[in-house]
């Protein structure tokens, strides 16, 4: 290491807090200090406002004023002992990020005099008006208001010297207008539905809770580097740039050796995330270069998806910090790997079962089918959704390439468990079952725990794969709010249960014994949904044409994705179950449609700027100093002969020469194109003139930007090049 990248590092690692380099604390001795949980709860409150609080959490119930202002009272002592000077209601707008509004504790009570205050009323409901953020229509300028209302199942949490509170965000008519609200309604109804079901197998469940754990991927590049490149700054991703020599081709960087620079800026933002409680465990290489992971254990997904919000502001100022900068956009650079967010999904019980995962004996382990099948189920009778439920701009650039899952919704259960499937849809019979066929299916399904054994390989091309004992949705992009893709899963969940729950018990009415119905109906259940299930390789062009044989939908761009939420069937599943109004849906597909268009548009401008403002004149630069070159020659040698030996150098200037022109006319031609669908009044129109005219022509602008960069000299191109961004240490 040199002496000046030395000293760099030491800098690095001076500004580390002191508990990190003290080998005697351990982590679980200052994890959650800067949350206010339960525990803390326990020792601040009065016993009766403690049940209060604890019941809110627990089942949803309110609370009262009285006890709404000893739980503030208490939790403001709390953040001041922590420093703690302000406080905000944090809550997720529909801009996919958080939001907050600082409030100060001060109040001034007299000439002279202040205390600090902070009371129930301020606690459980704030107006923040917050009028300028995405409202599909729902906001008329007479009822602009909005409001914060405080989620006590999501612990505050103190940062920097702010008391952090998350809230939901309703409009004055008591809309939603964030992710959370209706999340919190679809972890209720499928809490609901999968209880009833389990009364079938234990009667002691009495509350089912959705679990997700998260696994974040991001690239890490160096804060100099990013800074000179606008498009990065703007876009962030890399517009232009050529494959360098060296990728990831070589499987070098996957798991290899964490640079000690990323190290530290990993430790401290793990510290940081222990202390908000946020239970990050695993960190490691991923398979690009500067591509790294990180991932917590599982929680409760509201828990859970409000610290994967938190973590990802948490690495991006500890990023800072470190001289880096954080990427999450879903593919910052071309011919390289992507970056998800793996959401790995199951449901728990509070007798400490996991649904998902096989038993010890016959009878848990149809339980476990019987969730795992309805799964199954669900994700076939709704994959357009799930696919609506992750699409983005940038997550369009990554779907389907580099160990990307498609577009193609599919379900990967491995073939043993699909062996498993396929017997119990044959060997179920129609009539009356004799006990040797109970028996019979009573050892095929005790057997499914010593199957998983030997069944552990993931499908990395599948969208959502079995993996054991939950289901992992990896066609979630980086950069994307876990709640969207939660929100569907669990409402889309909720409602299969409900109706396998009607069934089953309908079939019993009619005199079948329990186990019986239940095998029946999963029968029927595994034999409808066959067609979503899928073993093989998703990248193949032969997976897209036997998709489409099965009838299954290749929506491979957001706009046409999302236009799934504008369908019937998708407002009545969201409207049935209280989870969605129709208006709420409609709001959030324009805020999508609108958020995709701007995407666009910014991408659409950054690229005409570089080209434009940046590689042109670098290109033509070059191309006069090669011009020079050539008139020296020839007059030093001679017409015929100087031509001759600059024979190399004309080749240059007339290939610099047909990229330029190329370049300017497509960006001419695109941004003609970009002015069309900015006129557009219809926001539906506008986002597919967007995909189909504008962005069509990306990657034909590129083409020949990145074939200038390897023919100007390098110490003339204006922008740092690929090789440069993924391999500095």
């Amino acid at each position: 290491m040199s002496k000046s990248r030395e000293k760099a590092f030491d800098e690095v690692l001076n500004r580390i807090p002191q508990v990190m380099k003290d080998p005697e604390r351990r982590v679980s001795e200052y994890f959650g200090e800067n949350i206010f949980h339960l525990d803390k709860m326990r020792e601040c409150l009065t016993e009766d406002a403690y049940k209060v609080v604890k019941s809110a959490i627990e089942h949803g119930t309110p609370v009262d004023r009285t006890h709404a202002d000893q739980i503030a009272t208490a939790m403001k002592d709390w953040a001041i002992s922590k420093g703690a000077t302000h406080y905000t209601h944090w809550f997720q707008p529909l801009t996919g990020s958080t939001a907050e509004k600082h409030d100060s504790f001060f109040k001034p009570i007299s000439a002279g005099k202040a205390i600090e205050r902070f009371e129930g009323d301020l606690l459980v409901q704030q107006e923040p008006d917050a009028s300028s953020f995405p409202h599909g229509g729902i906001r008329n300028t007479f009822e602009a208001r909005g409001y914060t209302a405080w989620d006590p199942t999501s612990p505050a949490f103190v940062i920097g010297k702010t008391l952090c509170i998350p809230t939901v965000f309703i409009s004055y008519t008591g809309e939603a207008l964030d992710y959370k609200m209706p999340l919190l309604k679809a972890l209720q109804a499928v809490g609901d539905a999968a209880t009833d079901v389990c009364q079938y197998f234990d009667k002691n469940v009495s509350v089912v809770k959705p679990t997700l754990g998260w696994e974040q991927e991001y690239f890490l590049v160096d804060s100099a580097l990013y800074n000179a490149r606008p498009d990065l700054v703007l876009a962030g991703r890399a517009v232009f740039g050529h494959e360098p020599a060296k990728g990831q081709q070589l499987d070098d960087h996957y798991f290899g050796s964490i640079p000690e620079r990323a190290t530290a800026f990993m430790k401290e933002f793990e510290y940081e995330s222990h202390l908000l409680g946020i239970p990050v465990t695993t960190r490691h290489n991923e398979v690009a270069p500067n591509q790294f992971e990180c991932a917590p254990m599982f929680e409760e997904v509201n828990v859970a998806n409000d610290h994967n919000l938190l973590l990802m502001d948490v690495m991006e100022k500890i990023a800072r910090k470190h001289n880096f900068r954080v990427l999450l956009h879903e593919k910052p650079f071309a011919g390289i790997n992507g970056s998800g967010k793996h959401n790995n999904w199951s449901l728990g019980t509070n007798t400490g079962v996991n649904l998902l995962q096989p038993g010890k004996n016959p009878k848990s382990n149809l339980q476990f089918l019987t969730f795992f099948v309805n799964t199954i189920k669900a994700i076939h009778d709704n994959a357009d959704l799930l696919r609506a439920a992750i699409a983005s701009a940038s997550n369009d650039h990554r779907l389907g390439a580099n160990e990307a899952p498609p577009a193609i919704i599919s379900v990967f259960i491995g073939s043993q468990l699909t062996k498993m499937l396929d017997d119990l849809e044959k060997n179920v019979k129609a009539g009356k079952m004799t006990p040797e066929d109970k028996t019979k299916l009573k050892l095929d399904i005790g057997k499914i725990p010593e199957i998983l054994l030997d069944n552990t390989d993931r499908n990395r091309t599948s969208p959502f794969a079995f993996t054991g004992n939950k289901f992992e949705f990896r066609a979630v992009g980086s950069s994307a709010n876990c709640a969207q893709a939660m929100l569907v899963l669990n409402t889309i969940m909720a409602n299969q249960l409900i109706d396998f729950k009607k069934t089953v018990d309908a079939r019993i009415k009619k005199g079948e014994k329990k186990d019986e119905a239940i095998l029946k109906e999963l029968q029927v259940l595994i034999k409808e949904s066959k067609k979503i299930r899928f073993e093989g390789n998703g990248y193949g062009d032969e997976w897209v044409k036997e998709a489409e044989k099965r009838g299954l939908s290749n929506l491979k761009d957001t706009p046409r994705a999302l236009d799934v939420w504008s369908k019937k069937e998708s407002k009545q599943l969201f409207g049935k179950l209280g989870i969605l109004s129709e208006r709420e849906i409609e709001a959030r597909h324009e805020i999508e449609l609108e958020n995709y268009i701007l995407k666009l548009q910014i991408e659409g401008r950054v690229i005409g700027d570089l080209a434009k403002n940046h590689i042109m004149p670098a290109a033509l630069e070059y191309q006069n100093v090669l011009i020079k070159n050539v008139q020296g020659l020839i007059s030093v040698l001679g017409e015929k002969e100087g031509r001759e030996a600059a024979r190399t150098q004309i080749n240059f200037i007339k290939s610099i020469s047909k990229h330029v022109n190329n370049l300017n006319d497509k960006v001419n031609l695109m941004i003609d194109e970009r002015k069309k669908a900015r006129e557009m009044d219809d926001t539906r129109e506008k986002a597919y003139a967007y995909c189909d005219n504008v962005k069509s022509m990306f990657d034909e602008i590129r083409y020949h930007a990145d074939k200038l960069e390897i023919m100007v000299d390098d110490e003339m191109w204006p922008i740092p090049k690929l090789r440069e961004l993924l391999f500095t240490k």
